[in-house]
């Protein structure tokens, strides 16, 4: 009985972080949203409006062998970019690389978290906050966030050296932006779920909260601000990548 609760049952939408929160919440909701602000769902945003497939893939080398057997590039480090090899973890770059049909995007969070939830079947759906509000319109208009159909909202997170979960502000906010979108859903929002939401209600500057969280000052620090001001541009986008037999394409 005890483990049951995890699951936040009797609520419409809810809210968990990480690849054990999305496990969680995919065992018992209709459909699952994973957000990656920085930079895992913003990447899949910019990709898939531009027409790419996105394949997520956990980070590694064998992300490269992959795509040789399913046709695809794979995109490597920010740092490793070249003008032959444009393809990587930035929206900045990928908006201006040239189209290619299918991509293999790894990432350690946000692309682990989307690979191991297609094997549940359960629509996927990668939501920033580019596309926060069209996520929201996108699940209620299909009739999730009801009680017998739940939606859990997972906010990725990132990691400490020591591999252990990191809750990032960029997520936490990506996430309550969804959510917000579904205030109202006829199943409620849960605790954990209300909760997160909070904190959006007490941002009064989503884009300068992100651009100065620990995120969001690596980034910039490390020379990819045109990244962070990609991934603050709020409700820019009206496109929903949906998770379909492993590829995000558009809804």
């Amino acid at each position: 009985m005890a483990a049951a609760v995890y699951a936040q049952p009797g609520s419409g939408a809810r809210f968990d972080w990480g690849l054990s929160g999305a496990a969680e919440l995919g065992r018992v909701c209709a459909a699952l949203v994973v957000v990656d602000v920085l930079s895992f769902t913003t990447a899949v945003e910019v990709a898939v409006g531009r027409g790419m497939r996105v394949h997520p893939f956990p980070w590694g080398e064998q992300a490269a062998d992959y795509a040789r057997r399913v046709g695809a590039v794979a995109a490597v480090g920010r740092r490793q970019m070249t003008p032959e090899h444009p393809w990587s973890l930035s929206p900045a770059a990928l908006a201006t690389a040239p189209v290619v049909a299918d991509l293999v995007l790894p990432s350690p969070n946000g692309s682990a978290i989307s690979a191991a939830a297609s094997a549940t079947g359960l629509p996927v759906v990668a939501a920033c906050l580019r596309n926060a509000r069209a996520v929201g319109r996108w699940l209620r208009r299909h009739g999730y966030g009801s009680k017998d159909a739940p939606v859990g909202v997972v906010a990725s997170g990132e990691r400490w050296p020591d591999g252990t979960l990191r809750p990032s502000v960029e997520d936490q906010l990506g996430a309550a932006s969804v959510l917000d979108a579904l205030s109202g859903v006829p199943g409620g929002l849960s605790v954990e779920a209300a909760m997160a939401l909070a904190a959006l209600a007490s941002t009064p500057d989503v884009p300068a909260a992100v651009r100065g969280c620990v995120s969001g000052r690596e980034l910039i620090e490390g020379g990819f601000a045109a990244d962070v001001e990609v991934a603050v541009q709020v409700d820019a986008s009206e496109v929903v990548p949906l998770l379909r037999q492993g590829v995000f394409s558009a809804a």
